[in-house]
């Protein structure tokens, strides 16, 4: 059975969103190689990647146009997509597919038959949905070392639920990846 890993890019005081703005405040140089990599072996030991609509569309929106020396950007537009929608997509690319039926039985299904990971990218309605259903097999949370104020917070308006800190990385630059596995509930 494979495992749902759920992976988002967040502030220090949890802010998700306007990445353009706070993803890379301290200028051009503040890349941090050995975080890139890390995130890099995460895409690569994924056999698919999950993605909610509105995720789906602003990725889709970018990244088939980047690229970059290492390849990231490459392996990324190739890896297979699974988009979660409540309504009927018309048209997707970006090698993706949309999710057919009821959702939660078919992330499932999906994590039966798959002997790997799963990667979702994003901490909004999808990640929530998720967790709450007991399929989400471990949260890692990329705290980039800003706080931003206002923006969409990573799970928003979630009901409350006990996690397990597995590991936690610190990165040259600050940033700091912290894994957690969810606790069963109570």
């Amino acid at each position: 059975m494979g495992n749902l890993i759920v992976s988002t890019q967040i502030t220090l005081d949890g802010v998700m969103d306007s990445i353009g703005g706070w993803f890379n405040t301290r200028g051009e140089h503040s890349w941090d190689v050995a975080a890139g990599r890390a995130a890099f072996d995460q895409l690569r030991a994924a056999d698919a990647v999950l993605l909610g609509r509105r995720t789906y569309d602003a990725l889709s929106a970018i990244w088939p146009e980047i690229t970059d020396a290492v390849g990231f950007a490459d392996h990324f537009n190739a890896k297979p997509k699974l988009v979660a929608s409540r309504g009927r997509l018309e048209s997707l690319t970006w090698n993706a597919t949309q999710l057919d039926g009821d959702l939660l039985a078919a992330v499932g299904a999906i994590k039966q038959r798959t002997d790997g990971h799963l990667l979702s990218y994003g901490c909004g309605g999808l990640a929530h949905d998720l967790l709450l259903a007991g399929l989400v097999d471990e949260i890692r949370f990329w705290v980039n070392p800003v706080a931003w104020g206002a923006g969409l917070r990573a799970f928003q308006d979630l009901d409350p639920v006990a996690l397990e800190l597995v590991s936690s990385t610190t990165y040259a630059t600050g940033v700091v990846q912290l894994a957690y596995r969810p606790l069963p509930a109570a």
